[in-house]
């Protein structure tokens, strides 16, 4: 193959994110030079936080410039090798990005192990969707034995990792996701107690139903109307680890709450604890991350969910719709055969 492609930022999105706002280009395979590698793309993850790439505003990470690679972390094949530490034919996961071919001097660059399960896992429930869920959970949401612990994106690589975590721990699980078929999934295949459909109209009073002891760990990744349902009901000494907040990632403005003053006062009165993560701030916790979350899976405690489209050029739609929700598990675009 002499041509590769990658999707470039076009434009920064005013709101949602349109098709115009994304370039599909064609460029040379590249050759590696000394101490590089030219790598082929096989699996693309597709994540919400790709959506704050996108903007300019003030960030933890920098911006995607108008003209680069669209951000993104990729399962690939070492198509061929200048540097000892990887042979031809390995798998590597690396930030290559939207891009069906990449070269890389071996920085950032990590092997997958096909042991732990299919590569696919390595950029979904046994990477970072998967770590966040563990960190976030036992490390700021300490789940104890017996109390509720809520998670918004039930169905999805993050929230249904968090659930399922929270049974092995002994508490209840409560999960919120979008649509009757999703949260049948989540209490039928994934093994929650409850899940709440966030489209109910009469959402606040159906979470409130499932939750009659309250909340004490909302694992926070939407915002939003969501949020709104859940405040009232965490309890006193309620943890909060919030790692995303995807309702509001097209906002054009930032507003805050008419309701801010209360929240603040019942942080104060409950003693609830909010904390903002980024997975990386874990990094040390990778091998028992690694180690818990592969042994889970193996043993069938924790179950995933792959949405995949096909092809490169499948990304911007793909992308569009995970941040509406159109998504069922993680999503995954499959850029070339996984010859595993």
């Amino acid at each position: 193959m002499s041509q590769a492609k990658r999707i470039v930022l076009a434009a920064r999105p005013v709101g949602e994110p349109k098709p115009s706002d994304f370039r599909i280009e064609e460029f040379a395979v590249p050759t590696p030079g000394a101490g590089e590698v030219l790598l082929r793309t096989i699996w693309l993850s597709l994540d919400p936080y790709m959506r704050g790439r996108m903007s300019e505003g003030p960030s933890y990470a920098a911006p995607v410039p108008i003209g680069g690679v669209m951000e993104g972390e990729a399962v690939s094949e070492v198509a061929a090798s200048n540097n000892p530490d990887f042979a031809k034919g390995d798998i590597v996961r690396i930030r290559s990005g939207w891009q069906t071919h990449a070269i890389s001097n071996g920085k950032g660059l990590s092997k997958v192990d096909p042991k732990l399960g299919p590569i696919s896992t390595s950029i979904g429930v046994l990477g970072m969707p998967g770590m966040t869920a563990y960190t976030g959970l036992l490390d700021i949401g300490k789940p104890q034995p017996g109390e509720t612990v809520v998670v918004a994106g039930a169905s999805g690589a993050v929230g249904s990792a968090v659930g399922q975590i929270a049974k092995i721990k002994g508490a209840r699980a409560v999960g919120i996701a979008g649509g009757k078929d999703k949260c049948d999934y989540v209490v039928k295949e994934l093994g929650f107690d409850a899940c709440v459909d966030h489209r109910d109209p009469d959402l606040a009073a159906r979470l409130k139903d499932a939750c009659p002891k309250g909340i004490d760990v909302y694992f926070e990744n939407v915002g939003g109307a969501v949020f709104e349902a859940v405040f009232p009901l965490l309890n006193p000494f309620a943890r909060v680890p919030v790692c995303g907040l995807i309702a509001h990632y097209n906002d054009t403005e930032a507003k805050p709450p008419k309701w801010a003053a209360s929240m603040m006062r019942a942080t104060l009165t409950k003693r609830l604890t909010f904390r903002g993560f980024i997975v990386s701030d874990f990094a040390a916790r990778h091998g028992d991350f690694l180690r818990d979350m592969s042994g889970w899976v193996r043993d069938g405690k924790v179950k995933y969910k792959e949405f995949v489209t096909e092809g490169l050029e499948s990304a911007p739609g793909a992308f569009m719709g995970l941040l509406k929700g159109a998504n069922f598990g993680k999503q995954l675009v499959r850029v070339g055969p996984d010859k595993t």
